[in-house]
């Protein structure tokens, strides 16, 4: 198994009230998890976006 590492992080009360009722509901295990698969969306979202526009044809192209 990948080797975690601990980090703190601030959020609003009503994003961790959201957090805990996912777990409550059992749609996640714990908060980290919550907190875990936000962030691979995150991150897949972004990184396609980079990837999309470093393909983009070039302005100069379209002159």
């Amino acid at each position: 198994m990948t080797k975690m590492k601990i980090i703190s992080v601030q959020i609003p009360q009503g994003l961790l009230n959201a957090i805990d009722t996912l777990v409550k509901r059992g749609v996640y295990p714990n908060r980290s998890e919550v907190i875990r698969e936000a962030i691979r969306e995150l991150l897949k979202k972004e990184l396609y976006k980079l990837e999309t526009e470093e393909r983009a044809t070039p302005e100069y192209i379209l002159e």
